[in-house]
């Protein structure tokens, strides 16, 4: 009789994740889940944010869309200027309406381990999770079952996680065709001084894709990322956008809207 195959496990840390555990019975009976005040608060201070390739076009319409490295261009949302605030979460810890809210965090509490280099997954839940408790409202299991509440959470991180392999195929593509380059986002202020460079990141080389053969673009073209890349173009009008977003919110100026808050 074969043996279960070992789930994988929890290694290294898991970005926004205070303290994940696989999700299981025997450790989490009894637990449930209860709505809180804050509760996009684990994501107040993100600068980006992880998406999927199926994301992009969405998350386009709202924030600047970069990769992470060259040699890993994974897809993020940009949402703050610095690591000290999430220009779209609120000091009361709510996402702003109508602006797209990207699946790693609404699949929080509960997210992902995977195999390193493999396709496997378990589900794990944050277990620092401040609406997470003995005998909370929403219970994560009924006996040894997941509840449907549960489950459904499952689901969502089971398809996420699909999508994320997709992803990784996309990202092979972009790599293969060498379509993407190191940039720079500059602001250029209104007093017409000198052009502030404040952020470096990865993103679609527009002459490179204007060098590509024929064949080469009929190939994006048949996989259908045409638009994705465009839509990642498009984004960067969102820049400017975001430097005054962050003027605003916390009364700077052109002069300090580049420095780091002093938090108290």
């Amino acid at each position: 009789m074969s043996e279960t195959p070992t789930p994988p496990q929890i290694t290294g840390q898991m970005y926004l994740y205070n303290k994940p555990e696989l999700l299981n019975p025997e450790q989490h009976k009894g637990l449930g889940v209860n709505k809180i005040e804050r509760p996009f608060q684990f994501a107040a201070t993100a600068r980006a944010l992880p998406i999927t390739v199926s994301e992009i076009a969405a998350a386009s319409h709202d924030y600047p869309i970069v990769f992470a490295s060259l040699e890993s261009p994974v897809p993020l949302a940009v949402v703050g200027i610095i690591d000290d605030a999430n220009l779209f979460v609120s000091e009361g810890g709510q996402w702003e309406e109508h602006r797209y809210i990207p699946g790693y965090v609404r699949r929080y509490p509960f997210g992902a381990a995977t195999e390193t280099g493999g396709e496997r997954f378990a589900v794990v839940i944050d277990s620092e999770y401040p609406g997470l408790s003995e005998g909370g409202e929403t219970q994560l299991f009924e006996g040894t079952e997941p509840t449907k509440f549960t489950s459904d959470a499952v689901d969502f991180t089971r398809r996420y996680e699909e999508d994320r392999q997709m992803t990784n195929q996309f990202i092979d593509m972009m790599k293969e065709m060498n379509i993407l380059s190191g940039q720079t986002a500059q602001y250029t202020p209104t007093n017409g001084g000198d052009q502030v460079s404040f952020a470096q990141y990865v993103g679609f080389d527009e002459n490179a894709l204007k060098e590509l053969d024929d064949e080469k673009f009929k190939q994006l073209r048949t996989a259908g990322v045409l638009p994705i890349i465009y839509s990642q173009l498009l984004s960067m009008t969102h820049w400017r956008g975001l430097v005054s977003r962050r003027a605003a919110r916390f009364n700077l100026t052109e002069e300090n809207v580049f420095q780091p808050l002093k938090l108290s």
